[in-house]
């Protein structure tokens, strides 16, 4: 019989407890016995279990089996035994029937998990969610875990089987951290429940496998394992389970940071890109058709099927690329990121594409650590970024002939024409160049701007995104005259930005008439007519860049008080710890507001929280954002409250890095949802594509690390790019790209 013990007594201490025991009063001896907090916890489970690693260290008497049988035969009469689920997702667990009647004689209380088959009630086939979380259904976790409270087990692979009274369930339901509408209009699975025969607690799952499988929230689970435990045991003292987190970050709300935390998040965050392997190299970048191949086949078989559960998958979305593979210096691009789906393994697939947008702005993100510590490969990387997306992608369109000249298409399988797009690139190649003191791409640079601002309308709005052909014929000329107005900033506000900029290195007034009349229409508009994306917060921070811009070019009254206006707005959603809290708007202005049933849980674009007051903040939308606008701010008006937020929410980012050893592809990045009262990450899982635990290579990951990058370096955008050369390009190109008049 092969057993481990926690704590196992050598010949000599049993032999020295024999003579204690042989020679102590009766009394002693059973209230000795009777003592429920020196229990022993009987598992059969390999020994690599998580709940069994978490207890024995924890200093708890465990003894381990590796068989249900040796587990059941050994525990003592009215002890609890947990029967693991070693074969997990592939295999349930065997129980024979005999051995549940065993345990019934001897009074033993089982906890089993993920059972291939129970006593009395049919078992299913395992199953695996998609958008499926755990709700809770029943009291017994107390106030601290009321009904309808959410978790999650990522990539949960359950057998399915009927109870009347679950304690957890899984199903598709919308909400942050309760289901909003409730569980009537949707399916629900059991996931932990008490046979009805009684003594047997079933987890039609692995609940422990918490540790591995990166279950969320962290302290939700304790409350979950501690009921868990005292059903089994209901005398012992076990206290509350504690684990590190295989992913975590990397400071604790109070910890006292290093003089050097700033230099390092930025050096970590560089070379997340590298750890992730995001980088391609020549020597494998027809991975990338291959991945797209067999995601396009898995989403032609999901299509195929007559029951279908959510969205189709994302053929885009594949394994990331095998550490041992050589890391590419830029040449070939750069992957977008972590995709929000974590594996029950605790890994986290990539999104194999390639975005001009977030490869532009990461050019600054690696250029300007380069100019911290002097590594010559981020600059080298930073260089080819750019060169990919100007000049190899093919991409951006420079042919003077076309209507689409100086445009750059999204990515190599889609030709729309964002604006918004464009700036992040824009903005990373002004950095980029300035940081590298280097005029290599001023000549596109300006047809990249121009380009934009010839299909920006004489109110000053381009609108979402534009269909351009290649012909003159299908041109830019009916953009330049139109009237559109479109009062959403996260479409509109950092192009005029771009066009602030170039004001200032040609003092072409076209350039300011245009912008500065847009910018009065908008904040004219503000709040109420404000249209929103994901939600109102990232609209505000969006606005933060441009304002400090406009004041640089142009210093009103009416302009410092707009800005001061928003960010004082922002302010007050603020937390301590520097997390600015998502906010919605108006739901009848919101491009992807939070689902409105049950039904709309995972299907489009979606806010990461439920409702204002979600404490919550977005790092994919509007905390990244907002970080550059109040930079920019405090450098433009050296007000201290621009640098009271932005040092706030600096100290916020470097604490909340993503710490983890077992999983270092995701060491470094910053995940797009964070909870900044449980300190964990965690949020509304309804974004289809870039959810919670997604982690955005340039959005995300490019501007935080930008940021605190010229913090260090104690210089703002606006003055790393002032000596841009770009003049005389833009006297060249000028006639040929803008009408002469208005």
């Amino acid at each position: 019989m092969s057993t481990r013990r926690c704590v196992a007594p050598t010949w000599g201490t049993s032999l020295l407890l024999f003579v204690i025991i042989g020679l102590a009063p009766i009394g002693v001896v059973q209230a000795y016995a009777a003592d429920a907090s020196k229990a022993t916890w009987t598992f059969s489970c390999d020994a690599e279990n998580d709940l069994y690693r978490v207890m024995r260290d924890q200093g708890l008497q465990c003894v381990r089996y590796q068989s249900p049988a040796e587990a059941i035969n050994a525990a003592k009469e009215g002890s609890g035994v947990l029967i693991l689920a070693d074969g997990y997702p592939e295999k349930p667990t065997v129980v024979e029937p005999a051995l549940f009647d065993k345990a019934a004689d001897k009074k033993v209380r089982l906890y089993v998990e993920y059972p291939a088959s129970l006593p009395e009630l049919k078992v299913g086939k395992p199953r695996r969610t998609r958008l499926e979380r755990v709700v809770v259904t029943s009291d017994i976790f107390g106030d601290s875990l009321r009904p309808m409270r959410l978790l999650v087990i990522h990539d949960c692979h359950f057998v399915e089987a009927s109870a009347s009274d679950p304690y957890l369930v899984v199903a598709a339901v919308a909400g942050y951290d309760t289901a909003a509408y409730g569980l009537k209009d949707v399916k629900t699975c059991p996931i932990l429940f008490e046979h009805p025969r009684g003594g047997v607690l079933v987890s039609t799952t692995k609940l422990s496998q918490f540790v591995t499988g990166r279950y969320a929230p962290t302290e939700e689970w304790k409350v979950v394992w501690s009921q868990v435990l005292k059903w089994l045991e209901p005398r012992a003292k076990v206290g509350e389970l504690k684990w590190t987190p295989t992913v975590r970050p990397t400071y604790s709300r109070d910890a006292k940071l290093p003089a050097d935390a700033v230099r390092e998040a930025v050096i970590r965050a560089i070379d997340w890109h590298s750890k992730a392997g995001l980088l391609m190299h020549p020597s494998w970048k027809d991975k990338y058709g291959e991945v797209r191949k067999e995601g396009n086949a898995r989403r032609k078989e999901f299509l195929s099927r007559e029951n279908r559960v959510g969205p189709p998958p994302d053929p885009r979305v594949g394994p990331g690329p095998d550490p041992r593979w050589p890391i590419g210096d830029g040449r070939e691009g750069l992957l977008e990121g972590v995709v929000s789906h974590v594996r029950y393994d605790g890994t986290q697939p990539i999104r194999w594409w390639l975005r001009t947008d977030s490869i532009g702005e990461s050019s600054l993100a690696f250029a300007l650590r380069s100019k911290i510590d002097g590594e010559q490969r981020s600059a080298q990387i930073a260089k080819n970024l750019l060169d990919w997306v100007y000049f190899d992608s093919k991409l951006f369109h420079g042919d003077p002939q076309a209507g689409n000249f100086g445009l750059c298409d999204w990515a190599p399988d889609s030709d729309a024409l964002y604006g918004d797009n464009d700036i992040k690139i824009i903005l990373g190649c002004m950095g980029s160049s300035g940081a590298l003191d280097t005029d290599r791409w001023d000549e596109v640079l300006t047809q990249n701007i121009l380009g934009n601002f010839r299909t920006t309308g004489k109110r000053g709005f381009r609108g979402f995104s534009l269909r351009i052909g290649h012909s003159p014929s299908n041109g830019w000329e009916r953009h330049w005259t139109s009237s559109r107005v479109n009062f959403a900033p996260h479409y509109e506000a950092w192009l005029w930005s771009a066009y602030l900029w170039l004001y200032d290195k040609t003092k072409d007034p076209l350039m300011l008439e245009r912008t500065r009349k847009a910018i009065e229409l908008m904040m004219g508009a503000y709040p109420d007519n404000w249209r929103w994306t994901n939600g109102i917060q990232q609209e505000r921070g969006r606005m933060l860049l441009t304002l400090a811009w406009l004041i640089r070019v142009d210093d009103q009254p009416q302009y410092r008080n707009w800005l001061k206006q928003l960010a004082t707005d922002m302010e007050k959603c603020q937390d301590a710890c520097g997390a600015i809290r998502e906010e919605l708007g108006d739901l009848g202005k919101g491009a992807y507001p939070p689902p409105r049933s049950n039904a709309e849980y995972g299907t489009s674009e979606a806010s990461a929280i439920h409702e204002n007051g979600d404490p919550m903040a977005d790092l994919l939308y509007t905390c990244n954002f907002t970080f550059l606008g109040l930079h920019e701010a405090y450098a433009a008006t050296g007000d201290p409250q621009y640098r009271r937020m932005e040092d706030k929410l600096a100290d916020f980012f470097v604490r909340i890095q993503v710490r983890s050893e077992a999983h270092p592809q995701l060491d470094g990045g910053w995940f797009r949802s964070f909870d900044y009262e449980k300190w964990d990450y965690w949020g509304s899982n309804a974004d289809e594509g870039w959810g919670a635990w997604s982690i955005e290579c340039g959005w995300t990951q490019g501007w935080i690390t930008s940021v605190l990058a010229m913090r260090q370096l104690d210089v703002s955008l606006w003055d790393l790019t002032k000596n841009s050369k770009i003049k005389s390009h833009y006297q060249k190109l000028r006639p040929t790209m803008l009408p002469e008049s208005p």
